[in-house]
């Protein structure tokens, strides 16, 4: 049998999995729209992967815009949806504080890379990836030797953030029927 080179993936929320809102916050279920094709990403990343993990930055917590309540709830509403859908999350990890505290737990930070290695003891970040939209999320993945892939259609902010990135794909799904050819061939 052919070792798996990655076995854990990490995914950023906002911008990734669901519509990010421009100069806003998701704080209700309602406004929380799946991005097109992530929920079929993510079914396929559950074949792939031993473990896939949730790391998300929500200061709209700290900032009053919503209660960590609200946003729990919103999270255990994704998480079954996905799980309808065929796929999986084994863990949500989130940080409310603000940007500007630089929080150990707020990417670019690796607070919630830790928790998720305590909470998995099998977790190698050698073998894990970081699938974000954000130069913060890739600074994440590449501060604990993750690879890392951006999502994003801009090759100016590609271009940007380069030195971060693996790979970079239009969307979640462009990514996960990548993989999905990638280990058929």
């Amino acid at each position: 049998m052919i070792k798996r080179e990655y076995k854990t993936l990490f995914l950023d929320r906002d911008g990734v999995i669901n519509f990010r809102l421009v100069d806003d916050y998701v704080k209700t279920w309602d406004e929380f729209k799946f991005e097109q094709g992530a929920l079929e990403a993510i079914k396929i990343f559950t074949k792939h992967f031993d473990t896939i993990v949730v790391v998300t930055n929500q200061q709209g917590v700290a900032k009053g815009l919503m209660s960590e309540e609200d946003l729990i709830s919103i999270h255990n509403k994704m998480k079954k949806e996905i799980e309808e859908n065929g796929g999986r999350i084994d863990k949500i990890y989130y940080c409310t504080a603000f940007r500007h505290e630089h929080h150990f737990c707020r990417k670019p930070s690796v607070g919630m890379g830790l928790k998720a290695r305590k909470d998995f003891p099998n977790l190698r970040f050698k073998e894990s990836v970081m699938v974000g939209d954000s130069a913060s999320d890739m600074e994440f993945g590449k501060k604990l030797n993750m690879q890392t892939v951006f999502i994003s259609n801009s090759i100016k902010k590609t271009r940007k953030y380069h030195r971060f990135i693996n790979k970079r794909f239009d969307s979640l799904i462009d990514y996960a029927k990548y993989l999905e050819n990638e280990k058929n061939n």
